[in-house]
């Protein structure tokens, strides 16, 4: 994010938040110098690509943040396609992939061992996808009756909730 943004996350004023990105530039030159790479790269070629070959085109007026932001979301997403593909074929039943995540399903007794499987084809992927180096992965496992909840999600499911309910109450009154 550029500097005006930053200010207004933190409640910071902008000169404040440029000085915090000039910071995290040289505190993170390596990670700079290849984003910097990948901005010319895209300016130069007119497109970027990931490891499997998705492409974004990229205009003489593009965005360089979203240039930026490109190989590591595209390349994210490889991976978590590759990992879904590994896993089906080895038996997991992948009910979703959610953003950065994967929604898994098994009997109680299997789910330990299935989420270990799981953790595996994201590692797997992982080092498929960036050449040999292996990401890690957190699991929050939900055991039945319990239901997995997110505070960011609550309003959105109750919501949803509700539209059931409602629904459900008209076709109850329709057929009494």
């Amino acid at each position: 994010m550029g500097n005006d943004a930053l200010a207004q996350r933190i409640g910071q004023l902008p000169i404040r938040a440029r000085e915090l990105l000039n910071l995290h530039r040289e505190t993170y030159r390596v990670f700079w110098r290849w984003s910097d790479a990948a901005v010319d790269q895209a300016m130069l070629t007119s497109s970027l690509h990931t490891v499997f070959g998705w492409r974004v085109r990229a205009s003489t007026n593009a965005n360089p943040r979203s240039l930026r932001n490109f190989p590591m979301q595209a390349n994210g997403a490889e991976m978590l396609r590759l990992a879904c593909c590994i896993a089906t074929e080895r038996g997991i039943e992948v009910c979703a992939p959610i953003h950065d995540a994967v929604l898994i399903a098994a009997p109680l007794d299997r789910i330990d061992a299935d989420v270990m499987r799981m953790k595996a084809a994201m590692r797997e992927a992982s080092s498929i996808v960036l050449n040999g180096f292996e990401l890690g992965s957190d699991v929050k496992v939900v055991r039945f009756p319990d239901r997995y909840s997110d505070p960011r999600g609550a309003v959105m499911w109750s919501r949803v909730m509700k539209m059931i309910d409602e629904g459900q109450s008209r076709v109850t009154e329709a057929v009494a």
